[in-house]
């Protein structure tokens, strides 16, 4: 074989470049990352830790810990600016609550507490610069919960002040009672109160996407009344399988036609490939994805997290075994893997990620070098 044809193949296998491993100070287990931009991020774990730069992430600053929070697991964080983030732990019944700050982590306020006693809250988004919020959770009484928030202007903008459920605790019903979430990045959730509201799901009968119509509701409340649409997904099933991630490609810039990435797998079995990748597109026209399809070559692994670049139209998941990238919307996925200067182990042990940044467990952080997702020069 000519050695420009090997080359090629090489390269078309594996990429390099890393992520640069960043000192966070704290051995906390992360799993919240949100990037405010302009070199401010924060992040979130075990133990009632949070973490937030203002430079990038050459230093993490470690918060003052929320009240009576010492041992609360906070899976999700969503950031507005250097001084304000609200923070999602996730546990059983009053163990899942969400904490706000207004002066860079200083004080916290207790701003919502899960009222069911069998709930544990899985996710959350806002929308609109802090104006508007939604937790989703497990199944209560066979349905799922979400809550709300609804705003007055007497005390400005307050997050979850006013907090409403759908009735009976659900906005869509589950495909079966083992249909479940996982916590593992605050990313099987999205909404935009201009665009709709999407949540994936897993379990040991499939994975599902819910998906509102494009373009019906103004706010997060109004979802009660709202369609869903429920589409199958192709992912691992299991217990502990099925969709941990979705992203979707924003702006919709082919046509109005917008991508959707699922991954996920067996977090107990995390080199098996089988199941998790999936892909899908939905039009304004279709309103939701008609269908998803696996991945013709899929990640090297379980993975917990994905995030589309759009400078570079490049996707890119990761999970305890390493980090994969995308430049065909999902349909192949080729390894990341690190180069000659970071460390061995630079693709490995991460769990959430919000571009640049990536965490993982013992207080890891990463930053994705400027050139990792580069097309790669031909030989």
């Amino acid at each position: 074989m000519p050695r420009s044809i090997l080359l090629a193949l090489l390269l078309a296998a594996t990429a390099h470049a890393q992520w640069t491993i960043q000192q966070s100070n704290t051995t906390a287990d992360l799993r919240g990352i949100d990037n405010v931009g302009h070199g401010i991020a924060w992040a979130s774990g075990s133990n009632g830790t949070v973490l937030h730069t203002t430079d990038n992430g050459a230093t993490w600053l470690l918060c003052k810990t929320p009240p009576d929070a010492e041992h609360l697991d906070f899976r999700g964080i969503q950031a507005f600016d250097a001084t304000t983030a609200i923070v999602m732990s996730s546990g059983k019944g009053d163990l899942s609550r969400l904490y706000k700050t207004t002066d860079g982590c200083q004080t916290w306020r207790l701003l919502f507490t899960n009222p069911d006693q069998d709930g544990f809250w899985d996710a959350f988004v806002t929308a609109n610069h802090n104006s508007e919020g939604l937790v989703i959770g497990d199944q209560v009484n066979g349905k799922f919960a979400m809550y709300a928030a609804m705003y007055t202007i007497d005390r400005g903008w307050e997050p979850f002040r006013h907090t409403t459920r759908s009735p009976n605790l659900a906005v869509t019903q589950p495909h079966s009672k083992n249909e479940v979430m996982f916590a593992a990045s605050n990313s099987i959730l999205s909404g935009d109160p201009g665009g709709g509201l999407a949540f994936v799901t897993g379990g040991s009968e499939g994975s599902f996407l819910h998906a509102t119509k494009w373009h019906t509701r103004p706010i997060f409340s109004d979802y009660w009344s709202s369609t869903f649409a429920v589409v199958p997904v192709p992912m691992a099933k299991g217990d502990s399988a099925g969709a941990f991630s979705f992203a979707t490609r924003e702006g919709c810039p082919d046509n109005n036609i917008c991508t959707y990435i699922v991954v996920g797998g067996d977090y107990m079995k995390p080199n098996e490939r089988n199941g998790t990748a999936a892909f899908g597109t939905v039009s304004h026209k279709s309103e939701v994805p008609d269908n998803f399809l696996k991945a013709l070559t899929p990640p090297h692994g379980y993975r917990s997290a994905v995030a589309y670049d759009a400078p570079t139209n490049t996707w890119i998941t990761v999970g305890p075994n390493g980090t994969d990238i995308s430049t065909d919307d999902g349909r192949n996925w080729r390894a990341l893997k690190p180069s000659p200067i970071d460390t061995p182990d630079a693709d490995q042990r991460w769990n959430a990620l919000s571009l640049p940044f990536v965490v993982g467990p013992h207080g890891r952080i990463g930053i994705l070098r400027p050139t990792a997702l580069q097309p790669a020069k031909s030989p």
